[in-house]
């Protein structure tokens, strides 16, 4: 089953005064690129994040996204520098001497000193956050997933009717090949005769150098060849592992046969049905280009 690299993920989860939020967006990419926008007291957990993004996503550019609603975005792991805060509280009460100011320090002043507050990411945050945060992530990621197969779904149909198209073109240049390659044969026995007034001819010699020359224009082996690719590119599409890559290494395998097919041919006909197949070799670049 193919998936696609587009897509969206959200889940959210709420426990213990904290209210989590995880959305993760994916768009097209030739690696695998991830990257996060996260509140500071979960800073400390992004490789754990990205990991389990890494287990899960093979290609792709994710974004994701995390925010924390709650006590917890503001209380877990903070922790106040008394120490620090006393100080203030002394240098201000000297100074409300110095100045001769009888004004009483109050608590709220001490907030224009933010440095008094530490973010602590100690074991404690970790137990706090962590456990909530991954399933929160988990399921996300399983949301994502799930569109992205769904969207995979969608191509995959896509492609399997342009792989029939080309498969039926296929089959009319294998039949007006062979109809072609006879006409052929017929005209250069017919020149030849006729250029060659001798009675003397070599039949068997003659024989031999149409059909050599015939053989250059036949394109059986060619269609063979693009009609295993065929198979093997609808194949790959019912793998359950990531094939874009492979998909794509076969796209130019076919365009390589249909350039031979249309050098060969040597037909108006054909060289029509050619340029077809190419226009379906191209569009069908384009859709793999979304697969994971």
């Amino acid at each position: 089953m193919i998936a696609s690299m587009t897509g969206f993920g959200r889940a959210e989860r709420k426990e213990d005064r904290i209210e989590l939020t995880v959305e993760i967006r994916s768009l097209n990419n030739r690696f695998l690129d991830v990257e996060l926008r996260v509140p500071k007291n979960i800073m400390a957990f992004e490789q754990e994040i990205k990991e389990l993004v890494r287990s899960q996503i093979s290609r792709g550019r994710i974004s994701v996204t995390i925010t924390a609603k709650g006590e917890e975005e503001g209380a877990v792991g903070l922790t106040i520098d008394k120490p620090l805060a006393a100080k203030y509280v002394k240098q201000l009460r000297e100074l409300s001497i110095d100045l001769g100011l009888d004004d009483s320090i109050k608590l709220e002043q001490l907030l224009n000193f933010p440095d008094i507050f530490m973010v602590d990411n100690s074991e404690v945050a970790e137990r706090n956050i962590w456990a909530p945060l991954k399933k929160t992530v988990e399921r996300a990621i399983a949301d994502l997933k799930t569109m992205r197969l769904r969207e995979g779904e969608e191509i995959k149909k896509d492609l399997q009717a342009r792989v029939a198209g080309m498969d039926a073109i296929i089959k009319n240049i294998e039949i007006h090949s062979k109809k072609h390659s006879k006409e052929v044969l017929k005209k250069l026995n017919e020149r030849i005769r006729g250029l060659t007034k001798s009675n003397a001819l070599d039949e068997d010699r003659l024989e031999m150098e149409v059909a050599l020359l015939a053989d250059k224009v036949d394109v059986t082996e060619e269609c063979i060849r693009f009609k295993s690719h065929n198979a093997l590119f609808l194949e790959l599409m019912e793998n359950g592992e990531s094939e874009g890559r492979k998909l794509n290494f076969l796209l130019q395998e076919m365009h390589r046969e249909a350039n031979t097919i249309g050098a060969k041919a040597s037909d108006a006909k054909i060289a029509h049905w050619v340029v077809d197949i190419k226009e379906e070799v191209e569009k069908l670049r384009e859709q793999v280009q979304n697969i994971e």
